[in-house]
């Protein structure tokens, strides 16, 4: 009897990517049933610098009513948000706090730009100190347009985050981390410390 050497060699499966005992486990249901409870459990951190913030206020009040699409509005910190809005000009004074309160936020995390001026300047574009567009520091999921855009238009935009989310792999959105980040990754580039001044620390 011929054996083929080959049959009998083992075959390699590809290395499984490392999302979690959840994630690697639970079925392709159950991660729907995970996609829905984020879609509809928001809380929202709202980071308004400028006058698109007002509008944000409005859509959370009881004319739009935001709650009822459930989003949460004003988390207590970004420690407890699940979604950052980003309304006004962002200058680049204030974009390392922008990106430290982001870097703050626990994963999974997202983001509104919400207004021209957080889009991409706004009327202010050409100025020093404005920073054209905060996708130049975080990651941005939806952008809403307009000076300032109307409550509706938030609210559509939360329902685009929403079709987002639904459809949302965790193997693609945690499966190229290619491990755990380094601690050198994980500290901003924008905000360093001071430098010692020169002769600072010598014996006198």
């Amino acid at each position: 009897m011929d054996v083929n050497p080959a049959a009998s060699e083992p075959v390699l499966l590809p290395e499984p990517k490392r999302l979690g005992a959840l994630s690697r486990l639970a079925p392709e249901p159950m991660k729907v049933v995970l996609n829905w409870g984020r879609r509809y459990s928001l809380w929202v951190f709202n980071f308004g610098l400028a006058c698109c913030a007002i509008e944000f206020i409005a859509a959370s009040m009881a004319r739009h009513d935001f709650i009822r699409l459930g989003v949460i509005p004003f988390a207590p910190g970004p420690r407890q948000a699940d979604l950052m809005v980003v309304s006004g000009t962002v200058t680049d004074k204030m974009a390392p706090a922008v990106k430290r309160l982001y870097e703050q936020m626990p994963e999974p995390k997202y983001v509104i730009s919400f207004g021209a001026c957080s889009n991409c300047g706004g009327p202010y574009w050409d100025s020093y100190s404005v920073t054209k567009g905060v996708d130049q520091i975080i990651p941005v999921d939806v952008y809403v347009p307009g000076c300032p855009p109307r409550p509706e238009a938030l609210l559509q935009g939360i329902l685009k985050l929403q079709e987002k989310i639904a459809r949302e792999s965790l193997g693609e959105r945690y499966g190229s981390a290619g491990g755990r980040p380094s601690a050198a990754a994980l500290r901003s580039g924008l905000v360093r410390p001071p430098a010692p001044a020169a002769g600072e620390g010598e014996d006198r």
